[in-house]
């Protein structure tokens, strides 16, 4: 797709400095622009790179002076940074406007389809489900029974969604997601064989939550699993049975949630953090990574470690640790002095 410096200016409600019709095709890298990419320039760092790059066109802060010639053609804005990111949404929504249905696909007498859908090949869609107006369905996608998937929401390749859950609108769930599997729920007789105990809800995802790829978000035992709005969920993430995660909370990879685990507004929590089940994390608390919170956690608090506690504790610990080996050689001193004064 090509665009000219008027287009981008339009978009971005920028102003031209240079050529208005010349056209782009691709995005660069400042460092790594060649003719006909499109760059920007939000850090200072790489200003030197504004005066060689080979980028068509570069997207810069109203407050840039150059202080040397530049080939390129700029377009100033309020935000360079936060322009150039309109342009990425822009460009991928239009890279991937597809529409239409690929075959082969299954598709349920019973299921009721929005306009303006996008089916690709080998998709199955069971009974009764209710998929909404500019759904985009990429291939190898399964969609149980019952299950509802609301406006422009977009379902990537090999997503599993199991029966009776139900997914908002301008979802982004990512290749290999599975939502609604069974709950980790076995009961032992008196042989300590484990039964399964019948999972029978669901899970709730609300509005414009993006959950990773291969992540995977189990239905609850009675009730629902819910991912409030806004919701991020990096890749390779485990939500168990019952779980809820409030508003606009993220959660980077490799972290698992056990159940009935309660998670506030706004929190972030880092990678490879672990959670008891049946615990209740406050809004705007933060979680370091590789942290093990077996505890609840009040709001706006940030915790580290393992088992995790405040911060603050634990740096003064992290102190008291990394100190050891001169405390124990004083000690030894002490017990030597100790020692000779004795023996006098």
């Amino acid at each position: 797709m090509k665009i000219t410096a008027t287009q981008i200016a339009e978009l971005l409600e920028g102003d031209i400095v240079g050529d208005p019709t010349i056209e782009v095709s691709r995005l660069a890298k400042i460092e790594e622009g060649t003719e006909g990419t499109l760059t920007f320039l939000s850090n200072e760092k790489y200003t030197s790179f504004i005066y060689t790059t080979k980028s068509s066109i570069v997207i810069v802060n109203k407050t840039f002076k150059p202080l040397n010639k530049i080939a390129s053609t700029l377009i100033k804005v309020d935000d360079a940074y936060a322009a150039f990111t309109k342009l990425l949404t822009f460009y991928n929504e239009v890279k991937q406007n597809k529409t239409g249905k690929e075959e082969p696909h299954f598709i349920s007498d019973s299921a009721k389809l929005g306009v303006n859908i996008y089916v690709g090949a080998f998709v199955y869609i069971g009974n009764n489900v209710k998929i909404g107006d500019d759904v985009k369905i990429y291939p190898h996608c399964y969609i149980g029974d019952n299950v509802s998937v609301s406006d422009g929401t977009t379902l990537y390749s090999g997503v599993k969604i199991y029966s009776d859950c139900i997914v908002g609108n301008n979802c982004k769930i990512h290749a290999g997601a599975i939502i609604g599997a069974d709950g980790f729920g076995f009961i032992p007789d008196e042989n300590k064989v484990y039964a399964s105990i019948p999972q029978i809800g669901n899970v709730v995802i609300e509005d414009n939550v993006s959950i990773g790829a291969n992540t995977t978000i189990d239905r609850a035992t009675l009730g629902s699993t819910i991912i409030r709005k806004g919701v991020k969920l990096d890749n390779l993430i485990q939500v168990a049975h019952n779980c809820e995660i409030d508003e606009n909370t993220v959660i980077a990879a490799l972290t698992g949630i056990s159940g009935s685990t309660k998670i506030g507004k706004r929190t972030m929590i880092g990678g490879h953090a672990a959670f008891a089940g049946h615990i209740k994390i406050g809004d705007d608390v933060v979680v370091s990574g590789f942290s093990g919170v077996r505890k609840s956690i009040k709001d706006k608090d940030i915790v580290i470690g393992f088992p995790a506690y405040n911060i603050k504790k634990w740096n003064k610990s992290s102190a008291i640790v990394r100190n050891l080996p001169s405390y124990i050689a004083k000690i030894s001193e002490l017990e030597k002095e100790i020692k000779a004064l004795k023996d006098k």
